[in-house]
Order: C-alpha cells, then structure tokens, then sequence
C-alpha cells in the first residue's frame, strides 16, 4: 500500500488568495514607481476626508518592502486557514470571508484615523486584516474547532498578548519592514478588536455555528 502523502501546506483555497494578493501584490507593487502609487491608493486620514474613500480598502494590498509583505503573508498564512474553513467552501461563505477579511482592515484603518484625525500620514499593508483574522481565530482556539466565548483563556490571553506587543510597538515607534513610514499599531489593534466581535454575527448570518 502506498500512502497518500499529506500536502505540505493543507490551507483552504480561499486563504491561499489572501496569502498570494498580499505577497503577489508587492511582487506587482515593486514594477511601478512607489511615491505615486503610495500617496494615490496608501490610506491617510486626511485623504479620507477629502474624499478619498477606497482607500481605506485599497491601501491593504500595498505594503512597505519585502519584509513588511512577507511577516503579513506569515501571519495570513498562520490564521485565515481556520477562519475560511469556517465560512465554508461554498459560494456564499467565500464570499463571507473575503468580505470579512476587508472589513476587518477597513475598521482597522479607520481606527488609526479616529486616533489620528486629520493626519497626512501615510498607511499601508495588509496587518489591521491580518490581525482581525488573528482575533477571529481565537474564538475557534476557544471553541476548539468552532466558535468560543470571548470570556475564554485562549481568546483573552491572545488578546492581551496581541495588546502588549503593540503597545511595545507604540513606545520603540518600530516594527520589522515598515521602512520610514508610521507603526500603524492602532490599525492592528482595532482590526484585531474587529475579528474578535465580529466572527459571532458573520458566522451566524451565513449560517454557520
């Protein structure tokens, strides 16, 4: 008997696109001249209320060098798989998990706006979606499969985790391959904050327990 060999990445479909926009897209980023691409698609608050909506979408799939895509694309890779199972393999609840995806870095991206209003600052990167991921995945670890409380060990202790290494982030104003631009730490927090209340009512719309 032969066995079957197991496939060194076991990731759903869906979570392997989330993994392939976010490093793919900095392979087609890198083609094109930064400055202009940056201040036209990156997200600022300034933009924002300028009229500048869809940035707040689009500046998730720019990201500041190699290494700023690649840790993303890791912690994607590490996190959307149980979410996306979650959801389901079917045409709806795909479409739920992209859906959720951007709207966790969308919130994210606004968080850093309601700290910063006004500002010129510069946001890019996938890491508000990542981190709602993050946060969703941690009601599955507290349902061990399924969804879990919040007021749980795994989902209280990832957060404050998630928490105190921003809040390192916040104080040192580095992180690995942000480059020159700002630590976006409020749009990890408030994706992740996103991910963490927002999986209950996503999973249950689209049916699933």
């Amino acid at each position: 008997m032969n066995p079957q060999r197991e496939p060194i990445i076991n990731a759903p479909w869906p979570a392997a696109v989330v993994v392939a926009a976010i490093v793919g897209g900095y392979v087609l980023q890198t083609l094109v001249p930064q400055e202009p691409l940056l201040t036209r698609y990156g997200f600022s608050p300034a933009a924002f209320d300028a009229g500048a909506r869809e940035t707040v979408v689009t500046a998730l799939f720019l990201h500041g060098s190699w290494a700023h895509a690649l840790l993303n694309g890791s912690f994607a890779l590490a996190f959307a798989p149980p979410v996306a199972r979650l959801f389901g393999p079917r045409v709806a609840g795909v479409a739920a998990f992209f859906l959720f995806y951007l709207v966790c870095g969308a919130l994210g991206n606004l968080g850093f706006a309601l700290v910063h209003p006004g500002s010129n600052a510069i946001v890019v990167g996938a890491s508000g979606a990542v981190a709602g991921l993050m946060g969703a995945a941690s009601r599955m670890m507290a349902g061990r499969g399924t969804l879990g409380p919040i007021i749980s060990r795994p989902a209280i202790g990832m957060a404050l985790a998630w928490v105190a290494v921003n809040m390192i982030v916040a104080v040192v104003g580095f992180a690995p391959g942000v480059g020159d631009g700002p630590v976006a730490w409020e749009a990890h927090l408030a994706g992740y904050a996103a991910g963490l209340l927002l999986i209950r009512p996503a999973a249950a719309l689209f049916r699933r327990p």
